[in-house]
């Protein structure tokens, strides 16, 4: 089968399009053919291997798991003699979490895992996204704070996965959605609810008179010790991204002060959490609270390409790689 793999850290050429054998299925696992996978800031983590903490799990020299890849929705087409509740042909979509190994014609995921069936008017390659951009922001906006009515949030980096999420599930929660990105990508927040737009290029956010109960970074460009000066007196900074500084800055906050620094990498939750985070965003989904928007969509032989252009910082919500057009 083909297969994606980083052989080592470095620059989006360090990713080859190569052959390797399908992966053995084992008696409590799935074989599902893969559909769509996203492209995603977490997959530039992994083959940049920055930031180097984030090496002690992945590994110091090289990948641990070459073939890279952690969310899918795909069809499965063989099942171990252990799984129960799966049938061959199910269209399913999740997470394989550490296991990675998504970018690639064919993986396999646990049973239990983080795995569901995929609603019939769900397209594959929304529903590849959905412990991307959707989980994440869920578990940003709803564990790590309670987002509620009449809060100020304040989204940096909007117009991405987790921003265009966010904007999103924090109207529904009844906040006060502040959206911070390019121009261009103005008309796209307002379209999803966003209350105010603010362009980073224009207008300095973080020398206004304007308080926030929350900051949310995405795409963790902002330093704690800048954000807190427009935080509310009990205002939380989040950001999906750790750095030395904010690893630093959430121990300090975590005994002084009421300004907090919270960070928190959504995949490293256990399979039963991470799945309920999955079945609660899909209920948002069926109620019609998120729509999920595709930038581009890339064909395997353009993975190289792919991760150029997630990496310039610029997509409008999801990239994506298509596998399987069938």
């Amino acid at each position: 089968m083909k297969a994606v793999i980083v052989p080592g850290y470095g620059a989006p050429e360090v990713l080859k399009l190569v052959s390797v054998p399908k992966p053995k299925l084992g008696p409590d696992e799935l074989l599902v053919k893969t559909k769509s996978v996203p492209v995603s800031a977490a997959d530039m983590f992994l083959r940049a291997g920055k930031p180097y903490l984030g090496r002690l799990f992945l590994g110091l020299r090289r990948p641990k798991a070459n073939i890279p890849g952690t969310c899918f929705s795909g069809e499965v087409v063989d099942l171990g003699q252990e799984v129960e509740g799966f049938n061959l042909g199910d269209r399913v979509f999740g997470l394989t979490g550490l296991q990675f190994g998504t970018y690639a014609e064919y993986f396999v995921v646990k049973v239990p895992g983080v795995v569901l069936k995929m609603p019939d008017d769900l397209p594959y390659d929304e529903a590849s996204v959905f412990c991307d951009g959707h989980t994440t922001s869920y578990n940003f906006l709803t564990q790590l704070v309670n987002i509620k009515k009449g809060d100020q949030l304040l989204i940096n980096g909007a117009s991405g996965a987790l921003g265009t999420s966010a904007i999103q599930m924090a109207k529904h929660y009844g906040a006060h959605v502040i959206a911070v990105c390019s121009e261009k990508n103005h008309g796209l927040a307002r379209s999803l609810g966003a209350d105010e737009v603010i362009d980073y290029r224009k207008e300095d956010f973080l020398n206004s008179e304007k308080q926030y109960d929350i900051i949310y970074d995405t795409v963790g460009k902002l330093k704690f010790r800048a954000a807190k000066k427009v935080l509310k007196e009990a205002g939380v900074y989040l950001s999906p991204v750790l750095t030395f500084g904010l690893f630093i800055q959430m121990i300090i906050t975590s005994v002084f002060g009421k300004r907090k620094a919270k960070f928190e990498a959504t995949g490293m939750n256990k399979p039963p959490r991470l799945k309920e985070f999955l079945i609660a965003v899909l209920e948002l989904y069926k109620m019609g609270v998120l729509k999920t928007h595709i930038d581009r969509q890339y064909a395997m032989e353009h993975i190289v390409e792919a991760h150029t252009y997630v990496e310039q910082g610029h997509k409008r919500g999801n990239v994506v790689m298509k596998i399987d057009d069938e």
